[in-house]
């Protein structure tokens, strides 16, 4: 069987791809540093482009079964570019530029290889950019294992520091154990079914035997179960807090917006075009995960004092949020999986902004110690006033308060969702929920504002990137603090 590729398709993967393979061979020439970040941000740019003209055009997919198939059978694609795709590589580029733009000085300050730092990352987004146009569990494992992968590396890549070893051997022990209880569920679901694209399993999941039932069903909550290690649900959240810290903090960006946005993108594909049969298996399921994760997240956000801790807990209370509309099972999923589009998409512009502060004023602050704490940010406002703004802006985004109304936006989205689902009792956990994280994301911006009892001296101008990295920021969350509605109609359209 011979199958035709249609290469503008999987143009943006295929156009990191040559600029990875392109990069090494550049690094191994010795090329300057400055060439190489900017053939890695090119690259981004490049395949950002692609997107673009693909969601201007037809929409495409490659990799199909022939048509006519003895079982009638529809003509499965493996890769499929649709509106919920391009969207997702869309967020997901745009983050990983910034990601880029936030590692030039990291790079140096930690003495990292660049070349392979850069290689690393690319392959990384190629994973990411694979899974949110896969189309059927073979794919879908292959591209999040392509994801995951480099990510080990890159947190380990700061060879002097046993912190950051320590940080990838947890990722990759997590990650392991996550895999081998994904790919069971997958060679369940296949023996239960007889197929690997989803369009097919969907169908045979609603006719299946009384006796293949069980199996069904056990297979349906061991590939959630896996998604849930890559997104950081609780219970399987606890490598994030530590994976964040020890890593460089572009890493820990990458991996709270850039990774996530890709793991949530697959649990919605996987559960809402394969197994919609078992939304009653996987729904109550969801929901339990959605509160365990907020609750357990932002309680023990509210113990921190460091700001990259604090920063993983809230991510890991965020991805609660995500859950919360897939609770609803088969019952209104449409709406429930453009809720959860819509919170990851306001949510990366969000937490990619304040990592990029948080990144920048660790160059600026005491370089003799190894994490900042939130006492250290007291009196930011007077000595950078535009960092201390753009913090406490990008906070209160996330806590969901004006003038950052798209953080209150993608709460009332991802709430309504859930209430009209039925899962009322999520919904109000959600918003107890809600007034926690209240607490210590105001009581951060507070302290920056509040005068520092210390008369230390700190360099009010953060690298170029850095400043790139949060002007980008937060310019993408003026704009859509002003007209969030934009991005629930883009994706109520692409899903």
């Amino acid at each position: 069987m011979i199958q035709n590729i249609d290469y503008a398709a999987i143009a943006p993967p295929l156009i990191l791809a040559v600029a990875a393979i392109g990069l090494l061979l550049a690094d191994a020439f010795d090329a300057p540093r400055r060439v190489l970040s900017l053939l890695s941000g090119g690259s981004l740019g490049a395949a950002l482009i692609a997107v673009i003209a693909l969601a201007s055009g037809d929409r495409r997919a490659t990799f199909c079964l022939p048509d006519g198939l003895r079982d009638g059978g529809p003509r499965s694609c493996s890769y499929v570019a649709d509106d919920f795709t391009l969207l997702f590589q869309g967020i997901v580029l745009g983050a990983a530029v910034i990601v880029v733009l936030l590692s030039l000085q990291e790079i140096t300050d930690s003495r990292m290889p660049v070349g392979e730092y850069h290689f690393l990352l690319l392959a990384a987004v190629i994973g990411a950019l694979a899974l949110v146009a896969a189309r059927d569990l073979v794919l879908l494992v292959v591209a999040l294992e392509t994801l995951s992968l480099p990510v080990f590396a890159l947190a380990a890549l700061r060879r002097y520091d046993g912190t950051a070893s320590e940080a990838a051997l947890k990722l990759f022990l997590v990650s392991v154990v996550s895999t081998a209880i994904m790919l069971f569920g997958v060679s369940l679901l296949y023996g239960a079914t007889g197929a690997m694209h989803l369009d097919r399993i969907a169908p045979a999941l609603s006719r299946l035997p009384s006796d293949l039932d069980p199996i069904a069903a056990v297979g349906s909550v061991l590939v959630l179960a896996g998604f849930a290690f890559k997104v950081a649900a609780v219970p399987f959240h606890f490598w994030a807090p530590d994976v964040y810290q020890g890593s460089p903090l572009p890493v820990a960006a990458f991996l709270s917006v850039v990774s996530k946005a890709a793991g949530f993108a697959g649990l919605a594909i996987v559960l809402a075009l394969g197994l919609p049969a078992y939304g009653h298996v996987w729904g109550p399921a969801v929901a339990v995960l959605a509160a365990l994760t907020m609750t357990v997240g932002n309680l023990a956000a509210l113990r921190q004092r460091t700001a990259i801790r604090l920063l993983a807990w809230s991510s890991v209370a965020q991805s609660g949020y995500m859950l919360a509309p897939l609770a609803v099972g088969s019952n209104r999923l449409p709406e429930a999986v453009a809720a959860t589009t819509a919170y990851v998409a306001l949510y990366a512009v969000m937490n990619i902004g304040a990592f990029a502060v948080v990144i920048g004023f660790r160059r600026r602050g005491r370089v003799t110690e190894r994490w900042d704490t939130l006492d250290d940010y007291r009196g930011l406002a007077r000595r950078s006033p535009a960092v201390a703004t753009a913090l406490a802006f990008f906070l209160i985004c996330l806590a969901g308060l004006p003038p950052g109304v798209m953080g209150l936006f993608a709460k009332v989205v991802v709430f309504r969702a859930t209430v009209a689902g039925g899962v009322t009792w999520l919904a109000v956990i959600m918003a107890i929920n809600t007034v926690i994280g209240l607490y210590y994301y105001l009581l951060w911006a507070v302290r920056l504002f509040t005068p520092s009892a210390t008369d230390e001296h700190y360099d009010a101008a953060p690298g170029l990137g850095v400043r790139a990295a949060i002007t980008a920021a937060a310019a993408g969350a003026v704009v859509l603090s002003v007209a969030p509605q934009i991005v629930l109609q883009t994706v109520t359209q692409a899903t």
